[in-house]
């Protein structure tokens, strides 16, 4: 069994934005970082289930036509296949767990 260690401080944000941490078999973590505000990033559904923490900031997930707003200790559900975005009203932190993982 190998293990992927991952230090935030140096990790290099990934094509998505994300700083991409450990990944192993089944989950991948990954944290978004000071995403300042701006228009809502377009409409996806991804092929992996998201869970994540809000650390600060805040954002509104549009997720199948309805919408939360996600604020410091709030955390959220993006189910696999779902239709979803976000838009960032403050400058926003949160870490996630995607299952299966991903990584780029």
């Amino acid at each position: 069994m190998s293990t992927t260690n991952v230090n935030a401080a140096s990790a290099t944000p990934g094509a998505d934005g994300a700083k991409h941490l450990a990944t192993g078999h089944h989950v991948a973590l990954r944290l978004w970082e000071n995403e300042e505000p701006g228009e809502p990033k377009p409409l996806s559904n991804k092929p992996y289930e998201t869970v994540g923490y809000v650390l600060k900031g805040r954002a509104e997930l549009h997720l199948e036509n309805k919408v939360t707003m996600l604020e410091p200790g709030a955390s959220y559900l993006v189910p696999q296949g779902a239709s979803h975005t976000y838009k960032i009203l403050e400058t926003f932190s949160a870490i996630e767990a995607t299952s299966p993982p991903q990584t780029a």
